[in-house]
């Protein structure tokens, strides 16, 4: 049966494993699709992690593939590898208490990342997700390394998202809602300074609305996470299948 949402309930009740399924496709179909790379981390009540597996892409991922892991990076649950990059999110976890992790290599916030440099905001649609951007150029080597992954995230400190200087983005947050608005509005981010940039730059959004749009923990846009969660389950009715 279709669910037909309303008012009170804007999604059908979903296990944590939809919910992360859900969240890699709608942010593929936002730019978050660079192959077979990137990686979620979603911590659950035991403290374990509930993760993404190697080898599928985020646009063909189902719940019965997602995989549960320890916080040494042990598989627990699942049959597929566990990723290569993990490190850089079990020595997050390791330091904070982070609900969901993500990283991956969108296409424009690639290129702040190659050019290390933090986009201005330009817009409210680009700063809806809030949290504090820094760029982390603690580069000594792939985060799929324990001790480059750490020096990452010490670089990192209390920042909610980051731009990986020469490889990609970290994004943080306390719920899967938060993740996927602070991810796509990154990446709107990113795309309009590059695009406001080209045309010979612009006016940054001025203060105070800046700030106080920083300051925001990604929560507080209901109803963006669960339209485009609805709208993934409409193209691919198969998507919550346990088969």
């Amino acid at each position: 049966m279709q669910f037909e949402p309303t008012q009170d309930k804007l999604l059908p009740d979903l296990t944590p494993q939809e919910e992360l399924v859900l969240l890699a496709r709608t942010l593929w179909r936002d730019g978050y699709d660079d192959r077979l790379a990137g990686h979620i981390t979603y911590r659950q009540e035991d403290g374990t992690f509930l993760c993404n597996p190697w080898l599928l892409l985020w646009s063909e991922l189902r719940p019965h593939q997602v995989l549960r892991i320890d916080g040494n990076g042990n598989l627990l649950e699942g049959d597929w590898p566990v990723p290569i990059g993990i490190p850089l999110h079990l020595e997050l976890h390791k330091r904070r208490e982070v609900a969901v992790a993500l990283h991956h290599h969108p296409r424009y916030g690639v290129i702040w990342a190659d050019a290390q440099r933090i986009p201005p905001i330009y817009d409210q649609t680009s700063s809806s997700g809030g949290g504090e951007l820094v760029l982390v150029d603690e580069y000594t080597g792939p985060v799929s390394d324990a001790n480059a992954a750490a020096l990452a995230v010490e670089a990192m400190g209390e920042a909610d998202l980051a731009l990986l200087a020469n490889h990609g983005v970290f994004v943080l947050g306390s719920s899967i809602r938060a993740v996927h608005n602070r991810a796509i509005s990154l990446e709107m981010r990113c795309r309009n300074a590059y695009m406001v940039e080209g045309l010979g730059g612009g006016r940054e959004m001025p203060e105070p609305s800046r700030s106080q749009r920083v300051a925001r923990d990604g929560n507080g846009f209901h109803g963006l996470w669960e339209a485009m969660a609805r709208q993934e389950i409409a193209a691919d009715p198969s998507v919550l299948s346990s088969r």
